[in-house]
């Protein structure tokens, strides 16, 4: 009965995460298309500028912290230590305060350097200020979830999140707009940005909440929390940053990456030919626009990997590698199932779909997408493959892969953007490249390490013959219904009739089990609803 709790633990936390993650999302979504509209891509160019840098800071002041406390504070209550898993959020809560403070310093009071001699974008300053404060507040707010997710309760994470999207979604586009109106596009940046700082400190009142509410049944537990040694802080820090240090170093590439990026792209479109002006206008379509809705997929295999961490990690404690094996290859399976057809389903409507949100925008922005699509694979393919490998104890290799893969990006972006005729189109190859060296490097380890199989029939033959049918009849709708009717109701229809061709040729040709349908989430009521509709046997 142990092994079938842990089973379900691992689904509903994994369904709790998506769910929430998907709002967030679509929230996120509803911020950045009218955004898009209301500030421009000159608007979107000063937002992305500071963007990335405020991420690299953040990450460096956080980014393992959650998972580190998580993991301290499991294997505390566990093993019944109470009162030693209180100590940890404690001590993590306290120093991740002070990181917060001194990243905020360093942030505030050296952007005017940051974006004059490194970013080369002057007018990115009121952005880069406006977002400062969110620094302060959100490694404390890690600290929190880190507590949560420890006590398996991915509730409070996942509303935490959603009050967080929607405080930012908000007042950041009702910041945006006033100020546009009155100042310009620089101020309606800076504006839209500020969403996230507020947005941060309505989702830490929210878990200051959600813990002060549990308060009572937190004393009784640690009141019976006896026999324990209590560990100092000291000790307390040192466990955290064991956890903390390879997942930070690996949270940091991608950031670190986009921050040179910002610096790379508009210095070498101009020299290409293009003015300030242009080039930064072309740097709001491709990170700002285009690169938001490629990243829309990840929230799932976000959520997946996050549970799939301690799957894995139980059954190599109990040495269980069959187990393992199986959640690794259900795992990849998985994340396939969910981003060949995103990815394809953009590639296949990737002009109408920029036309569609952002109807002011040139049609270049629509091959911008396209370009970037396979990223919607490949990573994916990382977030998952991240988790699994975390999970076996070996953090260090996806950090080598991801840096190997974004050496990769930096060299292709350097050279190909100054090309004219390829432009900011050689940045997008630039990540494409990044991420599918990456991902074939974690494969390959994956393998190695794990001494699983991925069949060519399952994992490759089958869900090509899924996403290629499903990829031609998204053209065919689209060029039949765009001839009667406009874009947006072609590419909304194109859309449904692409995810319907998906759903029944999987199925049609058995590119889902019935074992993989019955082990997802609500599997048996999704299971007798396609046996009722005689899509399955």
């Amino acid at each position: 009965m142990g092994k079938d709790k842990s089973k379900d633990s691992f689904l509903k936390g994994a369904l709790i995460l998506g769910i929430a993650g998907v709002a967030v999302k679509i929230i996120g979504a509803f911020f950045r298309i009218p955004l898009g509209n209301i500030i421009g891509s000159t608007g979107m160019g000063y937002y992305q500028s500071a963007y990335p840098v405020y991420t690299l800071f953040l990450t460096l002041a956080t980014a393992g912290f959650p998972t580190a406390v998580a993991k301290l504070v499991s294997e505390k209550i566990a093993i019944g230590d109470d009162k030693g898993a209180h100590k940890v959020f404690t001590v993590s809560s306290r120093v991740l305060f002070f990181t917060g403070i001194v990243s905020f310093c360093i942030f505030f009071f050296g952007a005017e350097w940051i974006v004059t001699v490194f970013i080369k974008n002057p007018e990115a300053i009121y952005s880069m200020k406006a977002i400062a404060p969110a620094l302060i507040i959100v490694p404390l707010m890690s600290a929190y979830r880190g507590y949560f997710q420890g006590q398996k309760d991915m509730t409070q994470i996942a509303v935490s999140q959603v009050v967080e999207q929607l405080f930012r979604v908000v007042l950041g586009l009702g910041l945006a707009y006033a100020l546009m109106k009155a100042s310009g596009p620089e101020f309606g940046a800076a504006g839209a940005i500020s969403g996230a700082a507020i947005g941060s400190f309505a989702s830490i009142l929210y878990l200051i909440f959600a813990y002060l509410r549990t308060a009572k049944d937190r004393k009784a537990k640690i009141a019976k929390s006896k026999g324990f040694e209590e560990e100092g802080v000291s000790k307390i820090i040192k466990s955290l940053l064991v956890v903390a240090i390879p997942i930070t170093i690996g949270a940091s590439v991608m950031p670190l990456v986009n921050m040179v990026d910002n610096g790379i792209v508009i210095r070498r479109l101009m020299v290409a030919g293009f003015t300030h002006s242009e080039a930064n206008s072309m740097f709001g379509q491709l990170t700002g626009m285009a690169m938001p809705i490629i990243n829309l997929p990840s929230v799932i295999t976000t959520a997946l990997s996050m549970s799939l961490v301690p799957s894995i990690s139980q059954a190599y404690a109990v040495g269980d590698r069959d187990k393992a094996r199986k959640d690794t290859l259900n795992a990849v399976k998985v994340t396939l199932l969910i981003v060949l057809p995103c990815a394809f389903g953009m590639a296949s409507l990737a002009v109408p779909i920029m036309k569609l949100l952002y109807p002011t925008q040139p049609e270049s922005i629509g091959i911008i997408l396209f370009t970037l699509t396979p990223c919607v694979i490949f990573l994916g393919l990382i977030q998952t493959l991240t988790g699994i490998l975390q999970g076996m104890g070996k953090p260090m290799i996806p950090v080598i892969a991801l840096v190997i893969g974004m050496a990769f990006k930096i060299i292709i972006s350097y050279t190909l953007t100054a090309v004219p005729s390829i432009n900011v189109l050689g940045s997008a190859l630039g990540t494409v490249t990044a991420y599918t060296v990456a991902a074939l490097i974690n494969i390959y380890c994956v393998k190695k390490y794990m001494g699983v199989k991925f069949s060519i029939r399952d994992f490759i033959i089958k869900p090509l013959v899924t996403v290629i049918s499903m990829f031609v009849a998204v053209k065919i709708v689209y060029m039949l219904v765009s001839s009667v009717t406009g874009n947006s109701i072609s590419t909304i229809i194109s859309i449904a009739a692409g995810a319907f061709v998906y759903a029944v040729v999987l199925l049609g040709i058995g590119g889902i089990t019935k074992e993989e349908i019955l082990t997802m989430p609500k599997g048996s009521k999704i299971y007798s609803l396609l046996k009722k509709l005689r899509l399955v046997k």
